[in-house]
């Protein structure tokens, strides 16, 4: 059996085993941050693969579905997955995941148009990480990597305690924003995760540590409607909107272990550091972009 494969969808040719690998040591690092990876898939697509299309991000979900799974695992083993948290957000990002498919395929079709759109998008996640660093958190949040606490849970604020400190959070803005990144994120294929990370640190100043686990869980909830949005909701001619499901699932096959592990080993790599180097990663692809176009 050769290892160098072509995959029918996407047309992408290399080896088998490449994609597995690349998704495992992207979430690896990405889980850590309560993001699934997906939105470091979408410029690796296009660079590596030359897959630029709508359908490169449906598969950017195929592979939400299958590595997401690793990451909440641990997080719920640990006590750090807080469900009200990771269900307001999917809640709010579902209907917003349905505009989102809808922009992908009729005015971010080309991908003359999706590159300068990545690359805004990077530079918005770099800015709010680094905008953050100082701000975000309490003095002591980075400590607080303890089984979390639901306090209480209404239409109107979400409270929870971990390490000593209380948090809240307002459930008509957390809908709302919600939207918003469902929309966003649906766009680019990555679930929404990504960009409620930064605003739940600035915003709401919540710890990185806490709000991990509901994060990731709301893009794999999320990421189920948007790519059954892509697979079915009727597309421009000539615009190809199904998933590679082989494509997805090879890069899903690496993500579960990347995942797994990044959210075991995220308690012990301080939150500072983590959101430093991924803001650095994320001006550069988005510079990239910019140049390239």
């Amino acid at each position: 059996m050769t290892l160098w494969w072509q995959f029918p969808v996407s047309g992408v040719e290399t080896w088998l085993w490449l994609p597995p690998l690349l998704a495992a040591g992207i979430s690896f690092f990405t889980s850590m941050l309560g993001i699934s990876g997906a939105f470091l898939l979408v410029p690796l697509q296009m660079s590596l693969f030359g897959f630029a299309s709508p359908s490169a991000s449906a598969t950017n979900l195929v592979f939400n579905l299958i590595a997401i799974p690793g990451g909440m695992r641990r997080y719920q083993r640990e006590g750090r997955l807080l469900w009200p948290l990771a269900l307001m957000i999917a809640a709010g990002g579902a209907p917003g995941a349905l505009a989102g498919a809808w922009l992908r395929t009729h005015a971010l079709a080309e991908r003359e148009r999706f590159e300068p759109f990545v690359a805004a998008i990077l530079l918005v996640l770099a800015w709010r990480m680094l905008a953050g660093l100082g701000t975000a958190s309490r003095p002591d949040a980075a400590t607080e990597v303890g089984a979390l606490n639901l306090v209480a849970w209404g239409p109107r604020e979400i409270r929870f305690a971990q390490g000593g400190s209380e948090y809240r959070v307002g459930v008509p803005a957390l809908l709302g924003l919600s939207a918003l990144v469902g929309a966003i994120g649906t766009a680019y294929g990555i679930g929404g995760g990504s960009f409620m990370v930064p605003l739940c640190l600035v915003w709401w100043r919540l710890p990185l540590h806490a709000i991990a686990g509901a994060t990731l869980t709301a893009t794999f909830l999320t990421s189920g409607v948007a790519l059954a949005a892509y697979q079915w909701l009727p597309a421009p001619p000539g615009v190809v909107a199904a998933p590679d499901w082989l494509l997805g699932a090879a890069f899903g096959v690496g993500g579960v272990a990347g995942a797994y592990l990044g959210a075991r080993c995220q308690r012990f790599v301080p939150q500072a550091a983590l959101k430093g180097l991924l803001a650095v990663l994320l001006a550069g692809l988005a510079v990239r972009y910019l140049w390239s176009g």
